[in-house]
């Protein structure tokens, strides 16, 4: 039997023995029926000279191979996206970098799918900023995307948050933007719960009002939107929009609480993939997408609904930093190689939390080598003076 000690959060330590389930196999020879994305999180480099809170250190070659890791699986690839700590820890200029880099790989993978964060977050946000000064943002940012290859997925901009003074004001820069790319792109709207500083984004609080004027900029330049990724954690919210798009406009689903039944989809249609959630759980997804494009739907519900609690608690509030989960899951599963995380996000999350995290990954059978498993966490809550005890004295002091 595989056992580890875990905080509870009764301040209490529990044995927790493993359940040793196999992980789901996946392979990407069986196709989907969904577009499905996984944005993926950056490896950081925990040798480099540098002060986490205000420099950037990547591993490329760490981040790289993870991208092949997706898209060896059969899904895509969102890059420098949320998950990957974009504005929150990881600059533009690497961002930009990141997404070279990807677009290079990419290239070993014939039909691989791969879209682009292009965004505002060189601009400093502020209430003095004019609507031309953001426009001008994402006119840079998209160009470089484009100019590297990449395919665009339009970030939502805390700029355009602090600036903006209506709807109007919305509609303007996002028809300016989408009337200059090369090809249809993916808009984000990303919730407050992810970044609080786009709260009231397309000019409204209440996101029913938002999603009206969303829905307009999109009726309105259909031809050059691919689809919408809606990050607002409320499936009724998603369906209900999903039900208003102009046709040939997909709804890539954001919400990580309830995304099985939402990509299943109903009578009236069914939400394509964007998810964080998608990095940690990658071989569970590829395989359930895959039983889901053979019809087994009974078999795809088996394996994704129990990787939900965990996706639940990794994005638990405060949601932003559901990405210490994310690069915890990785190091656990042998991804990289140390919990070091780009901004040193690695403790934006407590003890307690990082144990439930395990106990839920084991529970979905997400943990690729529990003995290695096992191992990294031991030294993860070595961190936190929480120390192993031989299997003999475990069973003494029970």
């Amino acid at each position: 039997m595989i056992a580890i000690t875990l905080p509870r959060a009764d301040r209490t330590l529990e044995r927790y023995a493993l359940r040793g389930a196999s992980a789901p196999s996946a392979s990407a020879d069986r196709p989907f029926d969904r577009v499905a994305y996984a944005a993926a999180h950056v490896v950081a480099d925990p040798l480099a000279d540098v002060d986490p809170w205000l420099d950037v250190a990547v591993d490329w070659d760490a981040t790289i191979d993870f991208r092949r890791h997706l898209w060896s699986l059969g899904l895509g690839v969102a890059e420098a996206m949320d998950t990957a700590q974009r504005g929150m820890g990881l600059d533009w200029p690497t961002s930009l970098e990141l997404i070279r880099r990807s677009v290079d790989a990419a290239r070993e993978y014939p039909g691989a799918r791969l879209a682009c964060g292009a965004g505002t977050d060189h601009l400093a946000p502020s209430s003095e900023l004019t609507v031309d000064a953001v426009i001008a943002a994402y006119e840079t940012q998209c160009e470089a995307v484009e100019a590297a290859g990449g395919r665009i997925i339009l970030m939502a901009s805390r700029a355009l948050a602090a600036c903006a003074r209506s709807p109007e004001d919305y509609a303007a820069v996002y028809g300016r933007i989408l009337s200059q790319v090369r090809e249809p792109v993916i808009i984000h709207w990303l919730g407050e719960m992810f970044d609080p500083a786009l709260a009231g984004y397309w000019g409204r609080e209440d996101h029913l009002e938002a999603m009206e004027v969303c829905l307009g900029v999109i009726a309105e330049h259909a031809d050059r939107v691919d689809g919408i990724k809606v990050s607002l954690l409320d499936d009724t919210k998603e369906i209900a929009m999903r039900r208003r798009l102009p046709a040939g406009v997909r709804m890539f689903s954001g919400d990580d609480f309830s995304y099985p039944s939402l990509i299943e989809g109903d009578e009236q249609g069914y939400s394509d993939a964007l998810l964080g959630i998608f990095d940690p759980i990658a071989p569970a997804a590829s395989a359930a997408l895959g039983e889901l494009g053979a019809g087994n739907v009974e078999r795809y519900r088996a394996i994704l609904e129990p990787t939900v609690p965990l996706a639940r608690h990794v994005f638990c509030a405060p949601t932003r930093f559901y990405k210490t989960g994310v690069v915890c899951m990785a190091y656990l599963n042998g991804f990289q190689d140390h919990f070091v995380m780009v901004g040193g996000q690695q403790s934006a999350r407590s003890a307690v939390h990082l144990g439930e995290l395990f106990r839920l990954a084991d529970q979905a059978n997400l943990l690729t080598d529990p003995e290695r498993a096992v191992r990294r966490m031991s030294a993860v809550l070595a961190g936190y003076g929480i120390e192993q005890r031989s299997e003999a004295a475990a069973d003494a002091a029970s």
